[in-house]
């Protein structure tokens, strides 16, 4: 009977635990407002397809070598983000012209040459030395056997999208909407051969990380993978992350999503014990490993993933819009939000 007494009791202790909980989930979701719904609207619809594929068949073509990491391919393409920034007179938060983060050979353990990141930003008018940082890796897999790896998905998807949403935040500002917190656009570089240039970043960072407030990365947004061809239902995004360091930050997203996108948010691959370990697997993940809320946005694998065959010609650009526009008015939101993320220890 005792202890049949005290597991009545701890089950006791841990149904109370679990409803507090539960009541303090339902407290943040009740709390959080989507602001702005018309501003973020109209600079959403910025983004355009015809931008997207422009950019997207410039950046993943014959030019740019298949982008590995130190080689030509490459440093072209840091040259095409670089100048694409200046055009658009978004500048870089290192000296407001220095758009390089240069990374040494003597980083990397194999022989890959020096590489850098890419870092353009827009400056936050209230709380300038805070930072949302929206990310997506530039490099690829290169020249192999003489043939290209063009890597329009991987991760060309994620540059333009990245590039478009940074001339979104920038027509908002020029027409008097700067966000509260600066946003900082950061192109990666090795993260084909290890998360390498977020490793750098978040060891070398250019804004404090106690002051980064989140990371939102995005690694292959532009094609449907076999499941959802299978069902017939191309309408959708994996986010994977979300909630396993700011349930708010997950909320936040859901809320974002319904308002303006409605795509269905799909988190086959959040679980922990997913068995592809996509948690581990792109950029975002150095910056979880410093306690910094994540969401990588992502649209699973398919039959092109790191093949020579991943062309821009086999974008869904409508798709990749819809996406790219989800992103935007999720980093919106948090740049121009009164509070910091709520983070799990703290519920």
């Amino acid at each position: 009977m005792k202890v049949l007494l005290i597991v009545t009791v701890f089950s006791l202790v841990g149904s109370c635990a679990t409803s507090k909980y539960s009541t303090k989930i339902e407290t943040l979701n009740n709390n959080i407002k989507i602001n702005d719904s018309t501003t973020i609207s109209r600079y959403a619809n910025t983004i355009t397809v015809p931008e997207l594929r422009k950019h997207l068949y410039k950046y993943a073509s014959d030019e740019f070598q298949g982008r590995g990491t130190g080689e030509i391919g490459q440093k072209k393409a840091a040259e095409f983000l670089k100048n694409y920034y200046i055009s658009e007179d978004i500048t870089s938060p290192i000296n407001d012209s220095i758009y390089f983060q240069i990374i040494p050979k003597s980083y990397f353990l194999d022989e890959t040459k020096a590489s850098e990141n890419v870092l353009a930003f827009i400056k936050g008018n209230e709380k300038p030395e805070e930072v949302v940082i929206v990310s997506a890796h530039y490099d690829h897999l290169g020249i192999k056997d003489s043939i290209i790896y063009y890597g329009a998905d991987d991760d060309g998807s994620g540059t333009v999208a990245l590039m478009e949403i940074a001339q979104a935040f920038k027509l908002a500002s020029i027409e008097g909407h700067r966000p509260k917190r600066s946003v900082l656009f950061l192109h990666l570089t090795a993260e084909e051969i290890g998360l390498e240039g977020s490793r750098f970043y978040t060891e070398n960072p250019i804004f404090h990380l106690n002051k980064t407030m989140a990371n939102l990365n995005i690694d292959m947004i532009g094609r449907v993978d076999k499941h959802h061809e299978d069902i017939n239902q191309e309408n959708y995004i994996y986010l994977i992350g979300a909630d396993r360091l700011s349930k708010e930050l997950h909320l936040i997203s859901e809320k974002v999503n319904n308002a303006f996108v409605n795509l269905e948010l799909d988190y086959k691959y959040n679980a922990e014990t997913d068995k592809n370990h996509y948690y581990s697997r792109s950029d975002h993940y150095n910056f979880a490993q410093h306690n910094i809320p994540v969401i990588f946005y992502f649209n699973g694998v398919h039959e092109d993933y790191h093949k020579p065959t991943d062309t821009p010609d086999k974008i869904n650009y409508n798709l990749l819009q819809q996406r790219t526009k989800l992103i935007f008015a999720t980093a919106w939101q948090l740049a121009n939000r009164e509070n910091r993320l709520i983070l799990n220890e703290n519920l």
